[in-house]
């Protein structure tokens, strides 16, 4: 994804998601910490999410809530994101292979 098209994607303040999840302001810097979402940076260095970056750190709240620590968390989200990319490879062969025969 270029940051032209980040740039046009509204953006939220980390006040703005604390509030929206109803999370304290730390949870989301440790939730960055350890990598589960990338938010872009200000110039000035604070934070900005995107609604996508969002809905993760929903599925991160729902886990924590279940009693999963966020370093299992984080495995689960890179392990799904990793299923996500070798499907999509797969269906980019099976594509490719119905067009040779």
């Amino acid at each position: 994804m270029t940051s032209g098209r980040r740039a046009r994607w509204r953006l939220y303040t980390v006040g703005q998601v604390a509030d929206l999840l109803a999370v304290k302001q730390a949870f989301l810097r440790r939730v960055d910490e350890l990598r589960v979402v990338s938010p872009q940076r200000t110039p000035g260095g604070q934070r900005r999410y995107t609604r996508y970056e969002i809905r993760v750190i929903q599925q991160v709240v729902s886990m924590a809530e279940d009693g999963i620590t966020l370093q299992a968390i984080r495995r689960i989200i890179e392990l799904e994101r990793q299923l996500a990319e070798v499907t999509r490879q797969r269906d980019e062969l099976a594509r490719r292979l119905s067009g040779l025969l």
